[in-house]
């Protein structure tokens, strides 16, 4: 590695002759990966993991997470929870992240400050909320963070409205208009529970995703959030126009929101990322838990125990997260030339033995707490596990992080 990027792939020994100047790290009886890549979180709402469980998606929303949102969301709560994901994510091996939260300015001064690669939602929503007043203002906020942090070398951003049942046909014609202008991804949840595409037909006549075709959102940028409920046509559809599925199965078991095709979705092309979704709907911001769960789910889905096999798995967290990104020619992948987003996994432990094949140990046995060392853009970040700057992931006063949570529990219980 040089200046943060991988100079050269070689074997070991012809890497001591031509480099020997160059500091050397020696990690027997490991394996080297990609950067995991979190195609979709919500990061801050770390704050609120274990607040409200075991509900449907709606009643989840409803009657616990948007109130509790209207109480408490503020630049310090999106700082802290922020920061707390991003010491979670980095100890397991997730040196990316695309975020889509309110207040995405506090977002971005935790993630530099912990070193990691961002992918900032421009969030739009029909409502009013602590953070915007209306879509002009949502967009009009968050454009003008793009403007002041596009050459932050860690941070990309990307349109991020909510959904379709939460923004309006004038605010996604917007939305489609800027992001081809800027040549931006948009990211939005898709599909994701029966009760949305219900609730589309009666008030617009189609599917969510046929409202999308017509208002220009559908082509290579779009990254479809869960994309559980698809026919053929819709996943023919996808795949015809390069759009991406970030596949959050963990969140979609959780919430009972559904199964994904996703056997049918690769062999249709369509390029598959994995993400965690937020704390508070999945309880574990853990790519390796996403991995084994995307390629078990996929076997039992589609009665093949060959869907999805481990490599797919694998890829779907590093590169097809970064493709989804617009991030592919950059991170993803080890090759010279890109940067050094890297993770050593260290495969000695018991349950970890024998080894036939690395790549199935990395999805179907190995674990987050397996990864010992993370570099981001070529800076060290975790060394035998430890976070190497643990000291941004304190909270700005213990007072204060306590006092948040009491008032969340306090929120739930009066819910």
């Amino acid at each position: 590695m040089r200046d943060g990027a991988i100079e050269k792939v070689l074997p070991s020994g012809d890497a001591s002759r031509e480099f020997p100047d160059y500091e050397r790290v020696e990690l027997t009886d490991h394996v080297l990966i990609p950067g995991l890549v979190n195609t979709h979180t919500h990061a801050a709402m770390s704050l609120m993991r274990g607040m409200a469980d075991d509900l449907p998606l709606m009643r989840w929303l409803q009657e616990h997470i948007w109130p509790a949102e209207t109480k408490h969301v503020s630049p310090r709560f999106v700082r802290d929870g922020t920061a707390l994901a991003c010491a979670e994510m980095l100890r397991g091996g997730i040196t990316c992240f695309n975020d889509m939260y309110f207040f995405p300015e506090a977002a971005l001064e935790a993630a530099l400050e912990a070193g990691m690669r961002v992918a900032l939602g421009l969030i739009v929503i029909d409502f009013p909320t602590v953070y915007a007043s209306d879509p002009d203002d949502y967009l009009r906020k968050g454009l003008a963070l793009r403007d002041r942090s596009r050459e932050q070398p860690l941070v990309s951003f990307c349109f991020a409205p909510h959904a379709p049942y939460t923004v309006s046909d004038p605010a996604f014609r917007q939305v489609a208009t800027l992001a081809a202008e800027l040549d931006l991804p948009v990211h939005l949840h898709l599909h994701e529970t029966e009760h949305e595409i219900e609730r589309s037909l009666a008030e617009h006549g189609v599917r969510p995703l046929e409202r999308l075709r017509r208002l220009g959102l559908v082509g290579p940028g779009l990254i479809a959030v869960h994309a559980v409920h698809l026919e053929p046509e819709e996943i023919h559809l996808l795949a015809h126009h390069g759009c991406s599925v970030a596949h959050c199965p963990s969140s979609n078991l959780k919430l009972a929101s559904g199964f994904a095709p996703v056997d049918a979705m690769l062999k249709s092309g369509i390029n598959v990322a994995l993400g965690t979704d937020g704390a508070a709907s999945n309880n574990r911001l853990d790519l390796f838990m996403e991995m084994r769960t995307a390629a078990l789910l996929a076997k039992a889905v589609a009665r093949d125990a060959q869907a999805m096999p481990a490599y797919a798995a694998l890829r779907a967290a590093t590169l097809g997260g970064a493709r989804a990104l617009g991030l592919g020619e950059r991170v993803g992948s080890i090759e010279a030339g890109k940067r050094a987003d890297l993770v050593a996994v260290a495969l000695r432990a018991p349950e970890l033995a024998p080894c036939y094949d690395p790549v199935s140990h990395l999805v179907y046995a190995a674990g987050r707490e397996h990864v010992s060392h993370v570099w981001v853009d070529g800076e060290l970040r975790v060394s035998d596990g430890e976070l190497k700057n643990s000291a941004v992931f304190a909270p700005s006063s213990l007072d204060t992080r306590w006092q948040i949570w009491q008032n969340a529990l306090e929120s739930h219980a009066d819910s």
